[in-house]
């Protein structure tokens, strides 16, 4: 049987110290849930087990039937009837394993498409803030590795254990029956070998724990240093030969312990193997004595001995059912983890469809109204992001990140923070011994008690000076996080009373960062308006100035633009992005102008653009330009979160306040340049 014992630590491996965890009613009732679907198919493969269990038991039986039976009567019927059975139990076993792989894999992949479609479902929903405060590689892990851990608890760890149990106590029961003092003498060695196999289970498991650490470290190495942004950090500082040091380094350990792994578990199976041995020698050497005294036949014999053999690996197996089972259910618990995590931005049952949403005849005015509205990044009494979790095969520990923070600083890295320090001034020392509370800042408000209002076609411009909160009054906009205090209203609902999609359908949204998808431009412009015309596409892009380049490109509109975008130049990206918002053609635009860092062709370009996209629409624009504050029919100034001045070019020059001394000092220069 290929169930029994094979890589019985594996599942163990992962106990953490030593512990076993507690499987709760509730946890056990939820997994049968995602399970409730495929009961059927559960019952027919219990069935398969039965079936192979019960014609694998037969072919001992076969062999005392030969011994016993055919050979001394010289029956060549019988003869030949046990020799065509022992071709077809085989045979039949075959097919019906086939069969019983075919319902196990339906069962384990349905499980697993269900719990990654929720679990992806469920991250799509979460705020924004939910993916600032969790990081990628977690969320990655849970959707991959814990999704896997589950679906193998269902067809492969459940199913063992099933498996082993039926199998034990029908090999059990027919050793008993046929003779039980010797099937006592078979197991009364069983004890001296789970022992040792426990120390050598305990050693495995140290050694696995290491080699997902040290697989960790390997994998957050490359996840930094192989992306874009962090292949051009090496390059820029010129580190490829210490990375390439410091990956080595990881990657021997790997190697190591790797081989340390192989050597122990090939002692495990020889010393199983030296105990099947021993088992069947002495059933073998008491059986061939009681046979000499007629006692015993030597089919009985030899059909005790097969059994024996098989019985060893299940036996040993199910000793650590309940420690098997139990890490079997830790991936389920930290799916659940994630599904149970509240979703911040909620969609009310009752909410209103946005008039100019797709399927709205009619279009929305545009008219914008912030309220007395305060926001802090910070949410109080209720996790957001994904707990720190010590998983093995998860680079995300503290212990990993401390340890690389002290190799970048004895190379003299400055992200390993200078003289041992981080970027708030704690030690790696300090961090480590310091709890979380101790290090969470109080809380503080990004934004604070923010009124103003957007007529339909409006130009409003945001300024104000770094960390100002104008960012944050953008992200507020669209729902990407809600006011702590005080509310938005668009048209005169609460933006919380319409629902998020006919609000995404009113809103386009330009950032600084554009980002495109590994794809060709026609699929990141299409994103905006999958059903868009050719035509209405070209037409985006000639708006957004784009079109003219694209159309220099080997292939055009299916020309691919590589990781993030990062096969064209930051202009063409950002035009790209203009594009998209104008096939999307919303009422309402929020722009984070973006056009400091660019060239002046590129500027000129996209400021061109966005004059055009802006033309009856309400806007929101931090402005970067002189020009664009000009055509401002309001100009709101922020400070430290909040709103210091308001009102158009002339009147804050004449006021002499902050928005003087920002015009002095970044507006009028630009200009002269």
């Amino acid at each position: 049987m290929a169930f029994h014992g094979a890589g019985w630590w594996a599942y163990i491996s992962h106990d953490e110290k030593n512990e076993r965890p507690i499987i709760s009613r509730a946890l056990l009732y939820r997994v049968w849930e995602f399970a409730r679907p495929y009961r059927l198919k559960t019952i027919a493969l219990i069935f398969t087990i039965l079936l192979i269990t019960a014609l694998t038991l037969l072919s001992p039986l076969l062999l005392r039937q030969l011994i016993d039976v055919a050979i001394p009567e010289k029956d060549m019927s019988r003869l030949t009837l046990l020799a065509f059975s022992m071709v077809a139990i085989p045979l039949v076993n075959g097919l019906i394993g086939i069969w019983q792989r075919k319902l196990n894999s339906e069962i384990g992949e349905g499980v697993i498409y269900d719990l990654r479609r929720g679990l992806y479902e469920h991250m799509q929903r979460m705020s924004l803030r939910f993916f600032t405060e969790t990081r990628t590689g977690e969320l990655m892990s849970r959707l991959n590795n814990d999704v896997i851990g589950a679906q193998r608890a269902v067809s492969e760890t459940i199913v063992t254990i099933v498996t082993n149990i039926i199998f034990l106590m029908g090999s059990l029961a027919i050793m008993f029956a046929l003779e039980w003092r010797l099937t006592l003498l078979g197991l009364a060695i069983l004890p001296l070998f789970v022992l040792p196999a426990r120390r050598i289970g305990r050693r495995l498991r140290a050694l696995h724990r290491q080699s997902l650490e040290y697989n960790a470290e390997m994998n957050a190495t490359m996840n930094e240093t192989l992306n874009v942004s962090g292949a051009m950090l090496v390059k820029l500082f010129g580190r490829e030969k210490q990375e390439l040091a410091r990956f080595g380094k990881d990657a021997v350990m790997v190697r190591d312990i790797g081989i340390q792994q192989a050597v122990i578990s090939r002692t495990f199976f020889m010393m199983l193997g030296v105990v099947g041995a021993v088992g069947t020698a002495v059933v073998y050497w008491v059986g061939g004595y009681m046979a000499i005294a007629d006692a015993l036949t030597v089919g009985t014999i030899v059909a005790l001995g097969a059994y024996l053999t098989q019985v060893y690996s299940p036996l040993m197996a199910l000793t650590n059912a309940p420690v098997e089972f139990a890490q079997s259910m830790v991936s389920f618990e930290r799916v659940f983890e994630v599904l149970d995590i509240p979703i911040e931005i909620q969609e009310k049952p009752e909410a209103a469809v946005l008039a100019g949403a797709h399927g709205q005849p009619e279009a929305a005015s545009g008219r914008i109204q912030f309220q007395n509205v305060s926001f802090s990044y910070q949410k109080e009494g209720e996790r957001v992001g994904l707990a720190e979790v010590a998983r093995m095969g998860w680079g995300g520990d503290r212990e990993a990140h401390l340890k690389r923070g002290k190799e970048r600083q004895a190379e003299g890295d400055p992200k390993g923070g200078q003289n041992g320090q981080s970027a708030n001034g704690h030690t790696l020392e300090d961090v480590g011994d310091l709890g979380a509370a101790e290090l969470t800042p109080e809380k503080r408000y990004a934004l604070q008690e923010i009124s103003f209002s957007i007529e339909p076609g409006q130009l409003v411009a945001l300024v104000g000076p770094s960390g100002a909160g104008k960012t944050t009054v953008t992200y507020l906009l669209p729902r990407l996080y809600d006011p702590t205090d005080g509310r938005i209203l668009i048209d005169g609902r609460d933006l919380k009373d319409v629902t998020l999609e006919s609000l995404a359908d009113n809103i386009g949204m330009v950032t600084q960062e554009s980002y495109l998808f590994y794809d060709t431009i026609r699929a990141n412009l299409l994103y905006a308006r999958p059903q868009a015309s050719e035509t209405e596409m070209v037409a985006a892009a000639q708006v957004a100035n784009i079109h003219d380049f694209v159309m220099t490109l080997p292939d055009r509109y299916d020309t691919v633009v590589g990781e993030r975008g990062y096969r064209l130049s930051g202009g063409e990206r950002q035009r790209i992005a203009i594009a998209r918002v104008v096939l999307k053609n919303p009422r309402i635009l929020v722009l984070d102008e973006a056009t400091s860092h660019l060239d002046s062709v590129s500027e000129a370009l996209i400021q061109e653009a966005l004059q055009r996209i802006m033309q009856g629409r309400s806007s929101l624009v931090i402005a970067h330009r002189l020009s664009t504050i000009l055509a401002a029919d309001q100009i709101l100034v922020m400070d430290k979160g909040r709103l210091v001045e308001r009102g158009k070019h002339e009147e804050l020059l004449a006021q002499g306040g902050l928005y003087t001394t920002l015009y002095e000092t970044q507006f009028k220069p630009v200009e002269m340049l």
